[in-house]
């Protein structure tokens, strides 16, 4: 499932993938938060949690990323991935050059740095 990250400062979404990641996850959490987000500020600036609770995206849930993503491809500022998964890392930096604003990857040890970094 995706939870909202609270505490946030307001124009930065907090999203944390826990367990499985499916397409309703997508479509119940993070497409309506960054539709808010972007009718609020006119961007959206992400930070992405996938710690250890983490297991999996689903293929309904690959597909809805890619779409929210490329789908709003202006309406992204920045996206801070925060993950010690070798194989979420390794992915991000692969594909990252595809996304359309700046994206930075961090460990679960560097949260508070991902915070930071995503709200400057």
């Amino acid at each position: 499932m995706l939870k909202l990250i609270e505490g946030l400062p307001d124009n930065v979404l907090g999203i944390e993938a826990v367990g499985d990641i499916t397409a309703a996850d997508y479509h119940g959490i993070l497409e309506p938060a960054v539709d808010a987000m972007i009718e609020r500020h006119g961007k959206v600036r992400m930070l992405y949690v996938l710690g250890v609770d983490f297991e999996k995206f689903t293929i309904g849930a690959m597909w809805e990323d890619s779409k929210v993503g490329l789908g709003r491809i202006r309406d992204w500022e920045r996206c801070a991935v925060v993950s010690d998964s070798t194989l979420i890392v390794d992915s991000v930096k692969a594909i990252g050059w595809m996304f359309p604003a700046e994206l930075k990857v961090f460990s679960d040890a560097e949260i508070d740095d991902a915070k930071r970094w995503i709200a400057s």
